[in-house]
């Protein structure tokens, strides 16, 4: 990650979106624990489909929009993404 304190901090306030039990408790630990799942910071959506597209995730149908709204998908403060497969 490029930028592992704001996609921690990202993480941190958002991670009810992906889990219903916290995974961290603080930015230490939420850092931690992007890096232990190979959590991918990209800078443009269409980075976010392909990287989707690679993992197996079938994109055709949907819009920049509906990416962004996928749970794994966490949009940044700096306008790039952070995706973090569970």
């Amino acid at each position: 990650m490029k930028h592992p304190n704001i996609c921690g901090q990202v993480f941190l306030e958002q991670q009810g979106k992906l889990f219903q039990e916290p995974v961290a408790s603080n930015l230490t630990e939420a850092i931690e624990f992007l890096e232990e799942v190979w959590a991918q910071e990209l800078d443009h959506i269409d980075e976010v489909r392909e990287f989707l597209e690679e993992e197996g995730m079938d994109t055709a149908g949907l819009s920049d929009e509906d990416l962004e709204k996928e749970l794994e998908v966490f949009k940044l403060p700096n306008g790039g993404y952070l995706v973090v497969e569970a």
